[in-house]
């Protein structure tokens, strides 16, 4: 048995892993060696032009917002979280910043796959909404209220004693659930929340550098380490995947590291003891894209932003099954549920990893747009995203995607 050392297991928690390691899929599928999918690249075009026709309709003039916590905020016309945030007077750009990433660590773990089910009612206005919109207005609501706070005069919180007492029913009662009303993976979500708490107190040294436990102490942390006002997004995301992997279900380790959103497929190949294993880390790079936006407002600078990878989510990835790109093998398999670390989901989701870093190289060329023009950031939410979704909804009428994954709240 070979033993891993800590350096190999580090080099799972990277974005170059997660790309370079897609990137074996993919040249597994395209040698036809996949066991659920065999590819068709001559479909290609058609996920072009429905991202394409995306874009156009909602960014034409593409300018495009980074695909970030922050946009699903948005609801009603309104952008819920400015006409708070502009309300209160901070007494220093690091304090705002604090308040953001625990406002987005947060919203983020809570944002996992709602199932076709679930509503949220907007007391604003009356609307139910479902899905990543509705998870995030309910998580700003409970945020706003003081419900992840232990100082009633500072609701604008998450404390880490208040969060490794979360009650499932309080979640219940902030995301309106009830056997009418059913949340998928409640508890799985329940649990993470109360690891982020129990974790950020044990970590003082990196998440109370300048005030109480807190999540949002991370920013401190980056704001430390930052060269000249600068950090790299991929060292965001690194630090996210160190600091708070070990907040993570019980999976792989490596050196007695937890290697997060990581899985087993022969495809992948390497000559030390990270042989077969394959990160994806959505949830901590969807988390890291969130994280931009308050680290510019604090007047840092974040630089490589394409470093970072395409989201191996269920919108991205149905977007290549709906539109014919990835064709299952045995037609049978969208019948039925599979299990998240299942051979097929794995290789459903490194496919979508490495499939949209060929689908923005296509794109730009079409647009005449560099990387640093057109980062998947904004691809992400200007085109490929809602345009899985409205192909989802096209064929299927409660928009689920084409193929069903048994979700524990802590992965899609």
């Amino acid at each position: 048995m070979v033993m891993a050392t800590e350096a190999e297991a580090l080099s799972l928690l990277t974005a170059e892993a997660v790309r370079s390691r897609a990137g074996m899929m993919l040249a597994a599928g395209l040698r036809d060696d996949l066991a659920h999918f065999r590819l068709d690249l001559d479909r290609i075009d058609d996920v072009e032009g429905a991202v394409l026709a995306t874009i156009d309709k909602a960014y034409p003039s593409l300018k495009i917002p980074f695909h970030a916590r922050w946009r699903h905020f948005v609801a009603g016309g309104a952008d819920r979280w400015a006409d708070i945030a502009d309300r209160v007077s901070w007494p220093d750009a690091a304090t705002r910043a604090r308040a953001e990433f625990d406002l987005a660590i947060v919203s983020v773990l809570l944002d996992a796959g709602a199932g076709a089910a679930w509503r949220y009612r907007d007391d604003r206005n009356g609307n139910a909404i479902g899905r990543s919109e509705g998870l995030a207005i309910a998580s700003l609501d409970m945020f706003a209220s003081g419900g992840f706070s232990s100082d009633s005069r500072d609701p604008l919180r998450v404390d880490a004693d208040r969060l490794a007492e979360l009650s499932v029913a309080a979640l219940e009662r902030g995301f309106q659930v009830s056997a009418q009303n059913p949340l998928v993976g409640l508890e799985g979500r329940g649990d993470l929340l109360r690891r982020l708490g129990a974790h950020v107190a044990a970590r003082k040294d990196v998440f109370a550098t300048s005030d109480g436990p807190r999540p949002g102490g991370l920013f401190d942390h980056l704001a430390a380490r930052t060269k000249n006002g600068t950090v790299a997004a991929p060292t965001v995301l690194s630090e996210v995947l160190r600091h708070l992997g070990p907040i993570w279900p019980s999976r792989l380790a490596l050196a007695g590291i937890p290697l997060g959103d990581c899985w087993r497929h022969d495809a992948i190949r390497a000559n030390d003891a990270t042989d077969g294993l394959i990160p994806l880390h959505k949830l901590s790079q969807w988390l890291t894209y969130s994280l931009i936006e308050p680290l510019q407002r604090a007047g840092l600078a974040v630089t490589d932003i394409d470093g970072l990878t395409g989201l191996a989510e269920y919108r991205n990835g149905g977007l290549f099954v709906d539109l014919g790109v990835l064709v299952l093998r045995d037609a049978g398999d969208a019948d039925h549920a599979h299990e998240v670390d299942s051979t097929l989901v794995v290789e459903w989701r490194a496919l979508t990893v490495a499939l949209l870093d060929l689908l923005a190289e296509n794109i730009r060329a079409r647009l005449g747009r560099s990387a640093a023009e057109l980062p998947l950031a904004c691809l992400l939410e200007g085109g490929t995203w809602a345009a899985g979704r409205a192909a989802a909804f096209a064929r299927r009428p409660d928009g689920a995607p084409p193929i069903k994954v048994i979700s524990d709240g802590t992965v899609f």
